[in-house]
């Protein structure tokens, strides 16, 4: 059986992963070809160049590299129209991926299936129309997904979130920090336009919490993109903080021993519902972004865990709302009241997968279940 693979950047190579490790369990003569970082080189992939190379974000970053983006995106549709494998699965980001599946489509039947639905729930629901014109079977992380692909044409799965499958620092590590009073975990984003945003406001809030509770003290993860912008932002904030170097060995029971988190909107809060703790969302973007992505948001709040356990317990103040008084008004509401989001937390990792199978092995299960299906309906006369 081969497979050919596609992924972009650290997150769809760590779902790559988990994915080729549990089609190996159930298919152990399957093979790979395509593009991927370095888990999936663990795996058993060589890469047909340096995923590096697809891991650009924003206008300004992929117009200088457009002709050669592009000339990738052929070079992977030929590559896989030459070598037919059983099917092709693009993992994330989709301005490249689905381009290749476009392209295989064209001028294939093999079969295609993508890795992680786009966000229709949210915004631009018509991306799964458009989808569905070249992607057979999609892989879903939320469990509300699949009804959004399924009736835009495709086959659609939740086969669970990777969190589910992180570790997560236990009590005694936790403890082992020695850190005594309130611990507040600061967390202003992955990305440098996200921690150059939100820094001010940040610091600003948490002076705010410094004030109120004088034993706090704020630690900040940070990620090997951002380190050095973090520094230098907390620099100018009137409270002592602890940077966190990235990879950390610490990071994990920092998580597990906060009691509480101020974070910018994304998939962090999850790691946070995992680790039991309490949050509060904030997020800004440049303001013609909020006109565009608040007249098209079709949801009511953004917050992973608001959504899948449908509830709104975790405060957020995105875009306009987004202001240091409020938001340290919030964080110190939930530290007199952690209890209040416990049971929403407890209930987003149980919906997403945790104390079931693995989601890279009940990935694969459905990849193949699907494949097979497929193949059955083939073998169909017409009309039956």
């Amino acid at each position: 059986m081969k497979v050919f693979v596609i992924a972009g950047e650290a997150s769809g190579d760590k779902l790559g992963s988990a994915l080729m490790a549990g089609l190996k369990t159930l298919r152990p003569d399957v093979s790979f070809d395509g593009v991927g970082g370095p888990l999936m080189q663990a795996e058993g992939l060589i890469s047909r160049f340096p995923m590096d190379e697809l891991s650009v974000m924003g206008l300004a970053e992929i117009l200088p590299k457009y002709r050669a983006l592009k000339a990738r995106i052929r070079q992977m549709a030929d590559a896989i129209i030459e070598t037919r494998p059983d099917m092709l699965i693009t993992i994330d980001s989709p301005d490249f991926c689905l381009r290749v599946a476009r392209l295989v489509k064209a001028a294939s039947d093999i079969r295609t299936v993508h890795y992680v639905a786009p966000t229709v729930w949210a915004w631009r629901p018509g991306r799964a129309a458009k989808m569905a014109r070249h992607i057979d079977h999609v892989l879903a992380l939320f469990p509300f997904e699949p009804p959004y692909m399924q009736a835009a044409g495709m086959d659609c799965d939740f086969v669970g979130h990777p969190v589910v499958a992180d570790h997560v620092a236990s009590d005694d590590e936790a403890a082992a920090l020695g850190l005594d009073g309130t611990v507040v975990m600061v967390l202003p984003g992955s990305r440098k336009g996200e921690v150059s945003r939100l820094s001010a406001c940040f610091g600003q809030a948490v002076a705010q919490i410094a004030a109120a509770v004088p034993d706090a003290q704020f630690v900040i993860p940070t990620t090997a993109g951002v380190y050095d912008l973090v520094q230098a932002r907390v620099a100018d904030w009137s409270v002592l903080v602890t940077v966190l170097e990235p990879g950390a060995p610490s990071r994990l029971a920092h998580f597990k021993r906060a009691d509480v988190a101020l974070a910018a909107s994304g998939t962090v809060s999850l790691e946070l519902a995992a680790n039991g703790t309490p949050m509060v969302i904030a997020y800004d973007m440049a303001w013609l972004s909020r006109i565009i992505i608040g007249w098209m948001l079709r949801v009511d709040t953004v917050t992973l865990v608001n959504l899948v356990s449908e509830t709104r317990v975790v405060p957020e103040f995105i875009g306009k709302d987004c202001q240091p008084g409020p938001i340290a008004d919030a964080v110190l509401r939930v530290l007199q009241d952690p209890d209040a989001q416990r049971d929403a937390m407890a209930l987003t990792m149980e919906r997403l997968g945790q104390g079931g199978e693995a989601p890279g092995l009940r990935a694969a299960r459905a990849v193949l279940d699907r494949l097979d299906q497929s193949s059955v309906d083939d073998d169909q006369p017409k009309g039956q």
